[in-house]
């Protein structure tokens, strides 16, 4: 799985689930976000923006 902003890959835990989170568009895609672009991008507008 890669991350929609930085393009690099997320890390998962055991249970095959990412360390980071899901956005939702307006549109009601789901992208993926690291947790290092979470600290970057802290507000969903902001992700949203640099996706």
């Amino acid at each position: 799985m890669k991350c929609d902003i930085c393009k690099a890959k997320i890390a998962e835990t055991f249970l095959k689930k990412p360390i980071g989170t899901y956005v939702k568009d307006s549109k009601g895609k789901k992208h993926t976000v690291c947790a290092e672009c979470q600290k970057k991008f802290p507000k969903k507008e902001d992700i949203l923006e640099n996706i």
